[in-house]
């Protein structure tokens, strides 16, 4: 019998599902696509055939009840193509859950327990992990005969000692409600560090790496020898870096002064903090390209917004090779990180004394490639390595499946 290869990779947000079909035989896509505006009037479904070279979008507008009527409109779309989600070459289902705790460290085949843990996590990660369980239950009633796999992104961070993980405050209030930092986009900074290693011609355990996830939500990690020791995100993604709309890094005391002096709820302040704020808060944009043409006009609160962004960027940048005592390289990631060359450039400027520099011609040049756009006199290697965190969620998804059924023969 032939061993199936084709992983099914779901992201399920509140009111979205954004899928990939991959090959696992050669990492290649077969098909993607998007279910938008789900539970509305104006929902849509795009979907894209990749087989063979490429195919044309299909488009969908319409009414689209709820993630059951989501799924059945993707396995349709697959079934048209000729990879509907019956075909025996499909061996698992991946799927992106936010947050797995301290108790999901890796990939996991999941049953009734593991769905009550996720449940359980809510209240850690209420925008999330409701929408990734719908997801999953979906998918689960269209194939129970299928392994289903979560891949958490908290799991790459659960390697930080306990000296970067815990807040100092009181350990049994602490423990008690489950407050620790835990860190996001965990399989975008496992899949960049591994890929940097191999860009630089090493092993992930030869290499000691500062990853920087800039999109709208931004973080960073240090992994030394393939192992998360920091990051920048914690009990939530509003810590850190400064994001689209995120403020990152603030003092928790703004929060007890917007409510005695501006008398804010704390639903508002948790909308001001989270949705108001960060670049969006500063100058009205969240956009960089367009922040950067504000700033080509003279534009002063663009040019203030991306002087703060770049502040605290450089900030964890030295703060996290401190941490790792040796550096071998920074990769920059994600939609900003791969596609802003003045933030790459501002990010590094005056670094030099760390053994950091950005050639201004590497750095210039647009390519979907992992490249190094740092001098070869550099001592640390300045990198762009685009994400793939669906590739990399199908590669843990199969190889526990294939694991799980080598360990049953």
């Amino acid at each position: 019998m032939t061993t199936p290869t084709r992983v099914l990779v779901l992201n399920s947000g509140s009111s979205s599902v954004k899928y990939q079909l991959l090959d696992m035989r050669d990492d290649s896509r077969l098909a993607q696509g998007l279910v938008e505006r789900i539970g509305e009037g104006t929902s849509r479904l795009v979907h894209t055939p990749l087989q063979g070279g490429g195919g044309r979008k299909r488009e969908k507008n319409g009414p689209i009840a709820d993630h059951a009527a989501a799924l059945k409109a993707v396995a349709e779309e697959l079934a048209a193509d000729g990879l509907g989600l019956d075909s025996p070459e499909l061996a698992a289902i991946g799927h992106r859950v936010v947050h797995g705790g301290l108790r999901f460290t890796q990939p996991t085949v999941i049953d009734e327990e593991v769905l009550a843990e996720i449940e359980r996590l809510v209240p850690v990660a209420p925008l999330h992990n409701p929408a990734n369980l719908t997801g999953i239950r979906t998918a689960m009633a269209l194939r129970p005969d299928l392994p289903q796999v979560a891949v958490f992104d908290t799991a790459f961070h659960t390697t930080m000692p306990e000296s970067a993980a815990r807040y100092a405050i009181d350990v049994e209030t602490a423990d008690a409600h489950r407050i620790r930092r835990y860190g996001f986009h965990g399989t975008s900074h496992a899949y960049v560090s591994r890929e940097t290693a191999r860009l630089l011609g090493k092993e992930p355990e030869e290499v000691n790496v500062i990853v920087l996830h800039l999109g709208n939500g931004a973080s960073a990690s240090a992994v030394r020898g393939g192992r998360c020791v920091d990051t920048s995100m914690g009990l939530t993604p509003l810590e850190g870096l400064v994001m689209g709309t995120r403020s990152g890094d603030i003092d928790p005391a703004v929060t007890f002064h917007l409510k005695r002096v501006a008398g804010m709820s704390e639903d508002e302040i948790d909308v001001l903090l989270n949705k108001r704020s960060g670049l969006v808060g500063l100058c009205g944009d969240n956009d960089m390209r367009e922040i950067r043409r504000r700033i080509d006009e003279g534009d002063e609160r663009a040019a203030l917004a991306f002087d703060i962004y770049v502040h605290r960027l450089k900030k964890y940048i030295g703060a996290y090779y401190a941490v790792l005592g040796r550096v071998d390289a920074v990769a920059f990631t994600a939609g900003v990180g791969e596609n802003a060359a003045p933030v790459r450039e501002a990010a590094i400027a005056g670094l030099e004394e760390l053994g950091l520099a950005v050639d201004a011609d590497l750095n210039a040049v647009r390519s979907d490639e992992a490249r190094i756009i740092s001098p070869v006199y550099a001592r640390v290697a300045v990198a762009v390595v685009p994400t793939d965190e669906e590739l990399e969620i199908a590669r843990q998804s199969y190889a526990l499946v294939l694991d799980e059924a080598s360990s049953n023969e």
